[in-house]
């Protein structure tokens, strides 16, 4: 499979996250161009803060392959990983990232910090952005716009400042 059509799945995974009420973010495992495995945010479906699409699917695929170590594994994801998700890239030894939307308020790939290229930290892996950055901004602004718009008082939106990514 190419780059192109998986980030296509972690899209997919994306659309169905935000229509189970989770922010609309999706990732897939992928290695010598097979998907391992994939997930969406599963946060408010599961009340667990560290459900994000990349931990759930980098745990997914260390189950399929039986070990933590991700060697040789891309992760697409459709928006840039926060700290908590560069951090397990990091851990599982992932060979490279590609994410298509960046995110300036918690992006640690390269937004507000570095952390997968850090030569500080005991592995380096290969930071890719752009594909599909169009459609999955675009996901998650309609996303978030529709979610203020259902809280609207009086006709005005008002930011609750309880949505976040």
């Amino acid at each position: 499979m190419t780059d192109e059509e998986l980030m296509a799945f972690a899209l997919a995974e994306a659309r169905a996250a935000g229509r189970r009420g989770d922010v609309p973010v999706g990732a897939v495992v992928a290695r010598g161009g097979r998907v391992l495995a994939g997930a969406g945010n599963e946060r408010e479906a599961s009340g667990d803060p560290t459900a994000h699409a990349e931990v759930l699917a980098l745990r997914r695929a260390a189950a399929v392959l039986g070990t933590w170590r991700l060697t040789g594994c891309s992760v697409f994801t459709t928006l840039e990983p926060c700290p908590m998700c560069a951090g397990a890239l990091v851990a599982a030894r992932v060979e490279r990232v590609s994410f298509a939307a960046f995110d300036p308020k918690a992006g640690a790939c390269g937004s507000l910090y570095n952390l997968c290229v850090d030569p500080r930290l005991n592995h380096e892996l290969v930071v890719e952005s752009g594909i599909a950055a169009g459609e999955a901004g675009a996901l998650l602004s309609d996303w978030f716009a529709t979610r203020l718009r259902g809280k609207a008082v009086g006709g005005e939106a008002v930011d609750t400042g309880t949505i976040d990514i």
